[in-house]
């Protein structure tokens, strides 16, 4: 059963609470979950949107649990994730950690790190240890943190519940995705701690399972070619997304066009004047 309320603290373990933030849509399922981690000090995973809320959801929590903020780290740099980082830093005196935008292609304009994280910074407290993963795919900025004591890892935009992430590009890249899918399944991890979602088990299954998903649509994006030959974008979507509902189209297409960026750079698939076709090598 679904725990996610928002403005709501739940406490998930003795180390980790979760706060959805008040942003539910088609992108952010129902909300962009904030994660509280630590006792006395706590580190803030993904603030959010700058909503007044939200920020005083997170503070209140903090004040009730007789806790201290003194980190806040970013998975990435999308709008739902960490435009509330500088009116929580400006309440706390914390540290902002994350990594800068490799793009400008829908980041926060106003993220301005304390410290740019990369691949196995960590952080080290008396209760808690938080190493990070550098996850591109979804975006280039993209980490995952890695809760040691509880081998929980908290997923950003890279993994969701019940849904497949966009990857768009040319910020988002769907063969640093699946490397990045690949990386994770040789750490040890017990749960997920989706930013969108409920946390997950059998970790992974649900992390294969994306492997496989996303290879089968590849597969389908070269039968879709080969089937109705050269095509557009527009076209070729709605042969190779006909299980997603037409709404859905203009978002999946993001992500059809990464297939094809990968697909292309495999030199399975060629692209000219916006007119996509299968490779001749393949024939």
């Amino acid at each position: 059963m679904s725990t996610l309320e928002h403005g709501k603290t739940i406490v998930l373990s003795p180390l980790v609470r979760r706060i959805t933030a008040p942003n539910p849509g088609i992108m952010t399922g129902p909300g962009t979950n904030t994660y509280l981690v630590g006792g006395d000090q706590w580190a803030v995973i993904d603030p959010g949107p700058n909503l007044e809320s939200h920020v005083a959801a997170i503070l209140e929590a903090a004040a009730a649990a007789h806790a201290s903020i003194r980190w806040i780290l970013c998975t990435h740099t999308h709008l739902d994730h960490s435009p509330a980082a500088g009116a929580l830093r400006d309440a706390t005196g914390a540290l902002v950690l994350g990594m800068p935008p490799l793009a400008a292609q829908g980041q926060d304009p106003g993220f301005a790190p304390d410290q740019a994280w990369q691949e196995g910074d960590y952080l080290r407290e008396a209760d808690f240890t938080l190493r990070t993963v550098h996850t591109p795919g979804h975006a280039g900025n993209h980490l995952c943190f890695h809760l040691e004591q509880e081998q929980l890892l908290f997923t950003g935009d890279h993994i969701m519940e019940g849904s497949t992430v966009v990857i768009a590009p040319p910020d988002g890249d769907m063969q640093a995705y699946l490397s990045s899918l690949r990386r994770l399944q040789t750490l040890p991890i017990r749960r997920l701690a989706p930013a969108h979602g409920n946390l997950m088990e059998q970790p992974q299954d649900i992390i294969e399972g994306l492997i496989q998903h996303r290879l089968l649509r590849e597969q389908k994006v070269l039968s879709g070619l080969a089937q109705a030959g050269p095509c557009d974008l527009a076209a070729l979507t709605a042969q190779v997304y006909d299980d997603v509902p037409s709404f859905l189209h203009p978002v999946a297409r993001h992500s059809l066009l990464a297939h094809l960026l990968k697909l292309d750079a495999d030199g399975l698939v060629r692209q000219q004047n916006g007119v996509w076709s299968t490779s001749p090598q393949r024939h």
